[in-house]
């Protein structure tokens, strides 16, 4: 089957996770149980093209072996990862993808809504004059984060069988919940035995991520004290008052909207409240960690200032780890961004490595003992109506998972 047509079968599951009935971790995954459509759905192709060792756990993750051809049973195992969720922040229901033969390099209508896909506004679109393009209607995402890296794994071992493309065992995972951060939480390193992975879960086909950022989530609390404002005088407290106060005292230059490449920033992802109490939710990101632990102490300086300023006990700060920049473990093991290279280089692409203003499941498995870089999909614009992909791009992506495989044979470590 072509990795069109895989891409186009996957995309089809209604695959969304859902942060909010993530409770207390391991109970909980996957968030979603419509994951386990397109999980039963992998691991009976896995079964169909003879891997080993495939397994669907209660959890929404599949896992499978190609073992190595004859002669190659010493060699390095390699393993490819991607994720069956979508995103939550669009709806991910009922996609109807648009095919688009031979783009003209012009804007294109999203038929549904009405929106136009313009390179103004998107450029990576003028790189793909020429190409067929696949996007949504308007009306959902499309999927590709990370539908496409799925399909190009799953095409990459179909024509490494039917080739006969000589191997050393090859390890595939598939997890659930990436998107609201716990796709690596249950990820079993004693079952995927490979010596190193890749995740596919990128943009330009070229690219091969292994710097990525430092992330907390951060929660403030407030306890307000509420009385009849015709005799509030010096008794009360507005909590929501207070919150607009933590937030004027935060820089405002450091937010998602005035920052890029491995600037950091703190962005507010919620703030509710009244009088009575109020919260305010936040994500810290910073690619340094000395920066990110300033950072973070920057938030534990306002929660003191404004219990010196209000009262003991008006602001409680919960702070929660999120991920860690995998820069600091790869680069004890680069042989595994060299390899990536040379397969990129081969496809006669530029590799391009650019830090990641995000995490993968690959930061998170990399510190668990995998090291596990990221690469592109030939998709873009994620997690909105303007997503889109091109045909040639997954087909790219597909013969570098090939030449990763190749390389890996004839690589002494």
């Amino acid at each position: 089957m072509h990795v069109k047509d895989h891409f186009l079968k996957y995309v089809s599951c209604w695959t969304t996770s859902d942060e909010d009935n993530i409770v207390d971790g391991t109970t909980t995954i996957p968030s979603t149980n419509r994951q386990f459509e397109l999980g039963k759905i992998l691991a009976q192709e896995l079964n169909s093209l003879g891997l080993k060792k495939v397994l669907l756990t209660d959890h929404c993750y599949v896992y499978g072996l190609l073992p190595a051809t004859p002669g190659y049973e010493t060699k390095k195992s390699v393993g490819f990862i991607a994720h069956m969720d979508t995103s939550p922040d669009f709806p991910g229901k009922n996609i109807k993808p648009q095919i688009i033969d031979d783009y003209d390099g012009g804007d294109i209508l999203l038929a549904a809504s009405g929106d136009m896909l313009r390179p103004a506004e998107f450029p990576d679109l003028n790189h793909l004059k020429g190409r067929t393009l696949i996007t949504t209607d308007g009306t959902t995402l499309l999927g590709a984060d990370d539908k496409a890296g799925i399909a190009e794994i799953i095409t990459a071992l179909e024509e490494i069988i039917s080739s006969g493309q000589p191997h050393g065992d090859i390890w595939v995972g598939f997890t659930p919940d990436e998107e609201i951060g716990c796709g690596a939480d249950l990820f079993d390193l004693d079952y995927f035995k490979a010596d190193f992975a890749y995740t596919l879960d990128g943009d330009y086909e070229g690219e091969i991520a292994y710097e990525n950022f430092n992330a907390a989530s951060a929660d403030f609390s407030i306890k307000g004290v509420n009385v009849h404002p015709g005799s509030a005088k010096d008794i009360m407290i507005n909590a929501a008052l207070v919150a607009c106060d933590i937030q004027s005292l935060l820089p405002h230059a450091e937010t998602p909207a005035h920052t890029e490449g491995r600037e950091g920033f703190f962005h507010l992802t919620g703030i509710k409240g009244d009088v009575t109490s109020a919260t305010l939710s936040y994500i810290i990101r910073d690619h340094d960690k000395k920066s990110f632990d300033m950072r973070l102490d920057k938030l534990k300086a306002l929660e003191i200032e404004m219990n010196r300023k209000y009262g003991s006990g008006t602001v409680t700060l919960t702070l929660k780890d999120s991920y860690s920049n995998m820069l600091e473990i790869i680069e004890q093991h680069m042989y595994v961004v060299s390899i990536a290279q040379k397969a990129i280089s081969s496809v006669g692409l530029e590799p391009v490595s650019r830090p990641v203003r995000g995490g993968t499941d690959g930061a998170r498995l990399t510190f668990m003992g995998l090291p596990c870089p990221n690469l592109g999909t030939g998709g873009y614009a994620f997690h909105g109506p303007f997503e889109h992909i091109s045909i040639e791009g997954m087909e790219t992506s597909v013969r570098i998972i090939r030449e990763i495989v190749k390389i890996t044979g004839e690589y002494f470590i």
